[in-house]
C-alpha cells in the first residue's frame, strides 16, 4: 500500500552516482493519485526536499523561443492558434530565413540566454525544408548556445540528421493522457508522439516533453500524462508543464479558469516523479500572478522562457521577471561551458540593468 512515508524516505536519501535510488520507472497511476492527494503543505514540503537533492533551489535555466514558421498548421489541436482548422486572427509566415533566426540567436545570447529553442508549426518537416532547419541547428550551436527545436513528428532519418547537426534537445509534448487525448487532437495519435520520443532518443538527442493543463481534463488525466512521462525508460530532460492559454476561435477558448492549486499540485508531483529533470513553467505564465509562480518554483519548476512572447501567445513582460527573480533571489542557472565571472556579467547586466524587449520574437509580427 502506498503512503507518503514511501516517498519521505525516497526524498530524505541524498543522491549520488552511486546511489540513484531516486530515479524510478515503475509509478502507477494508484502512486501518483495518492501524491496528489497530499495535503499541500506535505506535498510541496516533499518536492522540495526531492528537488534540492538534485539542483541548487535558486537558480532556474532559462531558455528563448523563436517561431521560425507560424500559423497554417494541418493538425487540428484544439487549443493552438496555429492550426489552420480554427478560426483565429493569425497571419501565417513562411519559414524564416537562415539569417534572420541566427541573428535572434545572437541578440539572445547577449540578453543572458543559454538556450535557443526554434518552434516551427508542421505535421511534419518536409524534405526540401530540411537543409535549412539543420543550417539553423549548426549556427546557433556554433555561437555557444544549446539548440532545441519543435518541428512536429519525425521519422528516424529526421531525428538521425538533426542529431548529426549538433541539436540539443527536442520538443514533442504528449499534452495530455491517452484517455483524453482523443478529445483533443485527431490528427495524429498518441502513439505516433510517443514514436517522435522514440527517435529522438534513439538518435542521441535530449528530449523534452511535457503537457498542458486546464483542457477539460480530470485528475486522473493528470495523473495519466505524468505517468507516461515518468515511466520513459529515460526521463524527459526537460519537462514542459503549460497552463491554458485561451485563445479566441480556438475550440477550448471558453475554458473555465484553471484553479491555481491544481496547477502547482502538478509541478510539485512532476517534480518528485522526475527529480532529474528541468521542469519548465511555460504557456500561461501572463496569467499567473508572482506569488502563484513563487509556489510553483517552491514546488520544484526551474526554467521557464523568458521574454514578452511565447511563439503566438503573450509571456510576462520582462521587467517583471526581472523583478520577481530579483524579489526570489532567483538567478539564471549557468552551463559548464561559461565562466562564472562571465556568466555573473552576463545575467546581471540582462536581469537587472538591460531591458529585454527583444529576447522573445514572435515570427508572426516578424518582417
Amino acid at each position: 500500500m502506498f503512503n507518503s512515508a514511501n516517498i519521505m524516505t525516497i526524498s530524505t536519501t541524498k543522491f549520488s552516482p552511486d546511489n540513484p535510488l531516486m530515479l524510478r520507472h515503475n509509478w502507477s497511476k494508484a502512486e501518483i493519485l495518492s501524491l496528489f492527494a497530499l495535503p499541500f503543505n506535505d506535498l510541496i514540503f516533499q518536492a522540495q526536499t526531492v528537488h534540492r537533492q538534485y539542483f541548487d533551489p535558486n537558480q532556474v535555466q532559462i531558455s528563448t523561443l523563436l517561431s521560425i514558421k507560424t500559423g497554417a498548421c494541418p493538425e487540428d489541436c484544439k487549443y493552438c492558434p496555429q492550426s489552420a482548422h480554427h478560426n483565429v486572427e493569425l497571419a501565417p509566415e513562411r519559414l524564416m530565413q537562415v539569417d534572420d533566426v541566427l541573428a535572434k540567436a545572437k541578440m539572445a545570447k547577449q540578453q543572458g540566454a543559454t538556450r535557443f529553442c526554434m518552434g516551427a508549426a508542421w505535421k511534419n518537416p518536409r524534405v526540401k525544408d530540411m537543409p535549412y532547419v539543420l543550417e539553423m541547428v549548426r549556427e546557433v550551436k556554433a555561437i555557444g548556445l544549446e539548440t532545441c527545436m519543435t518541428l512536429g513528428r519525425l521519422d528516424e532519418d529526421q531525428a538521425g540528421q538533426l542529431a548529426s547537426a549538433g541539436l540539443d534537445y527536442y520538443n514533442h509534448n504528449l499534452d495530455t493522457s491517452p484517455e483524453f487525448y482523443p478529445q483533443i487532437i485527431t490528427t495524429r495519435t498518441y502513439q505516433q508522439r510517443l514514436d517522435t520520443l522514440d527517435h529522438v532518443r534513439s538518435a542521441g538527442m535530449k528530449v523534452c516533453a511535457g503537457g498542458i493543463i486546464g483542457m477539460g481534463e480530470t485528475l486522473s488525466d493528470r495523473a495519466g500524462l505524468l505517468l507516461q512521462l515518468a515511466n520513459m525508460s529515460v526521463h524527459p530532460e526537460s519537462v514542459p508543464v503549460n497552463m491554458l492559454v485561451r485563445v479566441a476561435g480556438t475550440p477550448l477558448q471558453n475554458m473555465e479558469d484553471l484553479e491555481p492549486f491544481d496547477f502547482i499540485r502538478t509541478i510539485a508531483v512532476a517534480r518528485i516523479l522526475m527529480p532529474a529533470s528541468h521542469v519548465r513553467l511555460s504557456a500561461g505564465r501572463q496569467d499567473m500572478n508572482e506569488q502563484m509562480q513563487a509556489l510553483c518554483f517552491l514546488a520544484g519548476a526551474n526554467s521557464i522562457f523568458y521574454g514578452e512572447h511565447l511563439l503566438t501567445t503573450d509571456n510576462p513582460s520582462t521587467t517583471h521577471d526581472q523583478e520577481l527573480f530579483h524579489k526570489l533571489g532567483i538567478v539564471s542557472e549557468q552551463r559548464d561551458d561559461i565562466s562564472d565571472e562571465s556568466h555573473t556579467e552576463i545575467i546581471d547586466q540582462a536581469l537587472y540593468n538591460e531591458p529585454l524587449v527583444a529576447l522573445y520574437y514572435d515570427a508572426s509580427t516578424t518582417q
